[in-house]
């Protein structure tokens, strides 16, 4: 099963499991993710579930679609790299795909 590992805004790491075809969001819920408030429940109606895909990752990970980046332009702080975590699915091809999380979610 791929792996996740996530970065807390203090640098500390926590790496998790998940199903191939999951949402990166729906990893993080089962795992008490701190960071991921996820509001919409994975429905891309909010940005609660803003992260920074790590720079080594961008390029391996598909790139937003229309709605996923006009949801990016409300969170905090977006840059490159921004995506919603209930967009971003899960592959073995993403296998310890590294997702840094921001300060907060608006």
């Amino acid at each position: 099963m791929p792996t996740l590992i996530f970065v807390q805004p203090d640098g500390s790491r926590r790496t998790v499991q998940a199903q191939p075809g999951s949402s990166v969001m729906h990893a993080a819920r089962l795992n008490d993710i701190q960071g991921i408030r996820a509001e919409c429940g994975g429905e891309c109606a909010c940005s609660t579930c803003h992260c920074y895909v790590d720079t080594a990752w961008i390029d391996r990970v598909p790139p937003a679609k229309e709605d996923e980046a006009g949801l990016i332009e409300f969170a905090w702080q977006p840059r490159e790299g921004s995506r919603l975590t209930c967009q971003l699915l899960m592959t073995e091809a993403l296998d310890g795909l590294v997702l840094h999380l921001p300060e907060r979610q608006l």
